[in-house]
């Protein structure tokens, strides 16, 4: 080997060879060229064989991509995955990212399928993301209780709220939005109804029955997580029978949705 690396906080070193990495990566092409660079003129210059610090990244996950440079294949497991996924788009290695993708795609569980999201959406991968959604809109109740949906953004928690297909009852989702609310307020230091404006806009209100609506009032007055506008609405539907003032698709039940009397007043094509 010609060059070394020093990885992660354990600061393990792994040795490479500079024509394998600079030919199969460009990131890495411009990284040891700089080194190349150097001089013994230039004080603190990185000398061409390193060591180079890469403090942010485990060196698992630094070894599956030296592992993909030397062998266009890559040994994965759940656990880091994602990282890798990461890893290979911060190295422009498209290929390594497609295989990424496929193991997650094969591997996804109830635990990591909200983190698996949001990197798809951080990373602009459009078919792991349908992906996703279509496995938590098959087992929503058990996704919501997870870790991962608790650290959703609020542009993504927002987009999958738009679904019809969730497989929760609208009451069950309106209290998993108030827990990923508070852990979000907490977390971002900001006021519950601030970090859960996007979200409750997707909440399908209209669909409690008046008892339960009566009861998310109350609770409403501890944290202002719905605006006052939006149960407003919802109460409006129930006095007129119909979803007046409400965007049709917060009066339409998603798949999960218990059915209740008055649902049919909300159906635009029921008489």
């Amino acid at each position: 080997s010609d060059v070394t690396f020093v990885v992660g906080r354990e600061q393990q070193k792994v040795f490479a060879h500079r024509c394998v990495l600079a030919c199969r990566c460009q990131a890495f092409q411009g990284m040891l060229g700089q080194g190349l660079a150097g001089s013994e003129d230039s004080p603190g210059s990185i000398p061409p064989q390193g060591p180079f610090i890469l403090g942010n990244v485990q060196p698992e996950v630094f070894l599956a991509v030296i592992e993909f440079l030397y062998t266009n294949s890559v040994t994965l497991n759940s656990h880091i995955a994602l990282e890798v996924l990461t890893s290979s788009v911060e190295y422009g290695l498209q290929d390594l990212c497609k295989l990424c993708v496929k193991f997650i795609k094969d591997t996804l569980s109830v635990e990591q399928v909200c983190e698996a999201l949001q990197a798809a959406v951080t990373y602009g991968q459009a078919d792991l993301q349908q992906h996703c959604l279509a496995f938590i809109e098959g087992c929503t109740a058990a996704v919501v209780r997870t870790q991962g949906f608790h650290e959703l953004s609020d542009v993504v928690l927002a987009w999958v709220l738009r679904s019809d297909r969730l497989a929760v009852d609208e009451l069950d989702l309106v209290q998993a939005v108030r827990e990923w609310a508070h852990v979000s307020s907490a977390v971002l230091e900001r006021p519950v109804p601030e970090v859960a404006a996007l979200p409750v806009r997707e909440l399908r209100l209209p669909l409690l029955a008046p008892s339960e609506l009566a009861t998310l009032e109350s609770h409403n007055q501890r944290d202002l997580l719905i605006p006052v506008e939006s149960i407003a609405a919802a109460w409006r539907s129930h006095a007129l029978r119909k979803g007046s003032g409400v965007p049709c698709r917060l009066c339409r039940p998603r798949r999960g949705t218990r059915p209740r009397d008055h649902h049919r007043y909300l159906d635009p094509h029921a008489k």
